[in-house]
């Protein structure tokens, strides 16, 4: 595909970092021109300085041979109107970040009105994510599939589990567990494991289970899974404002720290349930004072990404608390690793993941469609979701007799309102959503895990 992202800052960066990999066409374009030199001096696209919003840049990027146009400039307008112009004077489908909140409610309308294929809102995507882990706080990280009827769960696996030293084998039949476990990053190492695969300490792993049993499978495998009440949140930007939306649906008690007086007082109108404190979070005395020893959740949401670090090491060490972080830049994510952070979130990595998706699906094939995707262990493993719509090679032939690809794992059937953990005798039936987990090479249609 021919994509053209306009906007060359974090999230744009990681998009052109993406989207080059897999194959497809890119121009960038940015108004600063040292924005766009980083991004042809670090991948083999196209640059080009300009305005995304002028009819003229649109067509020196050939605009009208584009297939998509991604908008993420720092202007939610901007990008409207980029998108506008694009569908006007080109023919392709077109993407918009819109981060204001006061957009947040017409979704639909914008996607409507301005003939967008999507609405991309980072601070949303990541306040969704952080959700979900408050809701299992034992895990790392949460993907769902199946419209959340399915959950992949990532954790570590502490010294004390009972799951040390025991095969996966061992694990399904003595400790009677329905989890499958689909993945296993040790150090950097990344396997899709077999039944004798045997767990160590230290081991990530992630486990696919349906929704509604994945209290239950952690509490046999003796792994705490007490409900969350009382959340902290540091820092009172847009994606504090979309989390706590979300948690006091759920009747959740929500304090948010915030720095700036107007902003404190903007959230006091906008979040009239949740508790307000006007203070700095990185004052260690003002913490102690709002009770981090007593909340069960902290969530380290400011702008700065040392500063969220080093509330979160300063909060692992005075609470028992599930510490969630928020971390714009990826670089040195293998350093934060050795930190021992409970959970950290990357919003422009969901950004990313999002956007893939809706490539894969577009450049799909007939007879299944990417209805979801992750990127998992830092990219070096994936996670598909598909909807199987017509008979093909993978249909109705038990998986046992299909020649599947190396380093490939179906590992859920959703059919007709039930979780299936395949079996070597299930087969895949037109209807059915498969989740594939996979690595070392990439597909967008289902009939591509089969050998050649």
């Amino acid at each position: 595909m021919k994509i053209i992202i306009v906007g060359c800052g974090k999230v744009g960066y990681t998009l052109v970092e993406q989207l080059s990999a897999e194959g497809h066409e890119i121009v960038a374009i940015d108004e600063i021109a040292e924005k766009v030199t980083a991004v042809t001096g670090a991948f083999d696209v196209i640059g080009l300085v300009g305005n995304g919003v002028s009819f003229e840049t649109l067509k020196e990027a050939d605009i009208a041979g584009a297939d998509l146009l991604i908008a993420v400039t720092g202007s939610d307008e901007h990008n409207l109107l980029c998108c506008m112009i694009a569908k006007k004077t080109g023919n392709c489908k077109t993407i918009a970040r819109v981060r204001n909140p006061i957009y947040h409610n017409e979704v639909e309308y914008l996607k409507n009105e301005f003939g967008l294929a999507m609405v991309l809102n980072p601070e949303a995507a990541a306040a969704q994510e952080i959700s979900q882990i408050i809701r299992f706080p034992f895990a790392q990280k949460i993907d769902s599939f199946a419209r959340g009827h399915i959950n992949l769960v990532h954790f570590k696996v502490d010294p004390d589990s009972v799951l040390v030293g025991r095969s996966l084998q061992e694990i399904r039949i003595n400790l009677k567990s329905q989890m499958l476990v689909c993945l296993v990053t040790r150090g950097k190492e990344v396997t899709i494991p077999n039944g004798e695969f045997r767990i160590q300490a230290g081991d990530i792993l992630g486990v696919v289970a349906e929704h509604a049993k994945v209290n239950t499978y952690f509490k046999q495998l003796s792994i705490s899974s007490s409900r969350i009440k009382n959340i902290m949140i540091l820092g009172g930007g847009k994606t504090s404002y979309y989390l706590a939306r979300l948690l006091l649906k759920r009747g959740l008690h929500v304090k948010i720290i915030e720095q700036q007086q107007n902003r404190c007082e903007q959230l006091c109108d906008l979040l009239p349930k949740a508790t307000i404190i006007h203070g700095d979070a990185t004052d260690e005395a003002l913490l102690l004072q709002e009770g981090i020893d007593n909340s069960e959740a902290i969530i380290s949401l400011t702008n700065i990404d040392e500063e969220n670090i080093l509330l979160s090491m300063f909060c692992k060490d005075r609470s028992p608390a599930k510490i969630i972080t928020k971390v714009n830049r990826v670089n040195f994510s293998g350093i934060l690793d050795k930190l021992a952070l409970d959970s950290i979130i990357y919003p422009r990595l969901i950004s990313a993941d999002y956007i893939t998706k809706f490539v894969r699906s577009t450049a799909g094939s007939v007879g299944s469609d990417v209805e979801n995707f992750y990127k998992l262990a830092e990219g070096r493993a994936e996670a598909l979701e598909f909807f199987i719509k017509d008979d093909s090679p993978v249909t109705g032939i038990p998986l046992q007799q299909l020649h599947i690809r190396k380093n490939t794992l179906i590992c859920c059937i959703y059919r007709d309102g039930q979780v299936i953990i395949p079996s070597g005798q299930d087969s895949i039936l037109p209807g059915d959503t498969v989740v594939v987990i996979l690595k070392d090479y990439k597909i967008n249609n289902i009939v591509q895990i089969l050998e050649r």
